[in-house]
């Protein structure tokens, strides 16, 4: 069914059916389909259960941060949607003495993230109205035209908005069926931030995106 299909039978917003059904596919109950779609995944199904996707998308992320790391001198993260925010799994920190830390397991807002943006900006409509459920319309109003930017340079910033002195660039993880939907990113102090590395910062976290996304489909 159709996360709209759910939102009907169950009685409850299109944006809670998202969350439940994202947290459904999180845990193999549910998996989402090409076309969009929900259907029974490897636990309803009864068959013997594959590695965790979101062991198998940290597993393939881990390297690709230590590069980032090694390349741009910053704390790299990995972060996965979750209805309308993101999770932060994974964190490699930079050497600086002054530098973002260990953000595993952190929440924020995805329209609020720099790689929430990235995310959002990739969902087909359909999922990102779902998404932008509980966000206020004048603001989701404002972050459609700022999706359309991101679409278009591939990378989105957040800068200061989700707290004083830190600066983020990220980037989407192309879409790979069965695993959920993630992105990369690139925190640092605010102080450090440069609008004239802003290009290099952003195809290294588009290269560093894809290279996650080739490893989990084995190209």
């Amino acid at each position: 069914m159709r996360v709209t299909d759910a939102a009907e039978r169950l009685g409850v917003s299109v944006s809670t059916a998202h969350r439940l059904l994202g947290m459904l596919v999180y845990r193999d109950f549910a998996e989402q389909l090409a076309d969009r779609r929900y259907g029974p995944g490897w636990l309803m199904k009864g068959q013997a259960l594959p590695p965790e996707p979101v062991v198998r998308l940290r597993g393939a992320a881990l390297p690709q941060l230590r590069r980032l790391v090694d390349e741009i001198r910053e704390t790299a993260n990995l972060m996965v949607l979750t209805g309308s925010d993101v999770r932060f799994l994974a964190t490699v920190e930079c050497d600086h003495v002054l530098r973002v830390g260990d953000r595993t397991g952190r929440t924020l807002p995805a329209h609020l993230s720099s790689g929430g943006r990235a995310v959002l900006a990739d969902l087909p409509p359909e999922d990102l109205v779902a998404a932008l459920g509980d966000v206020d319309e004048a603001v989701a109003g404002g972050l459609r035209r700022e999706l359309r930017l991101v679409r278009r340079r591939g990378f989105a910033v957040n800068d200061q908005e989700t707290e004083a002195g830190l600066t983020a660039v990220g980037a989407a993880v192309p879409a790979v069926p069965g695993s959920p939907r993630a992105a990369i990113s690139l925190a640092l102090p605010t102080a450090r931030y440069s609008r004239e590395r802003l290009p290099a910062w952003g195809a290294a976290l588009r290269a560093a995106a894809e290279r996650i996304s080739g490893d989990l489909t084995g190209r």
